[in-house]
C-alpha cells in the first residue's frame, strides 16, 4: 500500500516539476506576447468588423 502511494505521489511530483517547467520557460522568454503579436493581425481584423453600439 505504502509503496502505490509513494510511486504515485511520485508521479505527481514529475509531472507538477514538468508544468512548472514549461510555464516558467514560457514567462521567463516571454514567449506568450510573441505567439499574440503573430496573430494580432487577425485579431484586430475581427474586432474592427464587429458593429459598435457606442454612439457620440
Amino acid at each position: 500500500m505504502k509503496t502505490t502511494l509513494l510511486r504515485i505521489l511520485g508521479k505527481l511530483l514529475l509531472v507538477a516539476l514538468g508544468f512548472f517547467v514549461i510555464t516558467f520557460t514560457i514567462y521567463f522568454f516571454n514567449l506568450d506576447m510573441k505567439a499574440t503579436s503573430k496573430i494580432e493581425p487577425l485579431l484586430l481584423r475581427h474586432y474592427d468588423r464587429l458593429p459598435r453600439k457606442q454612439y457620440l
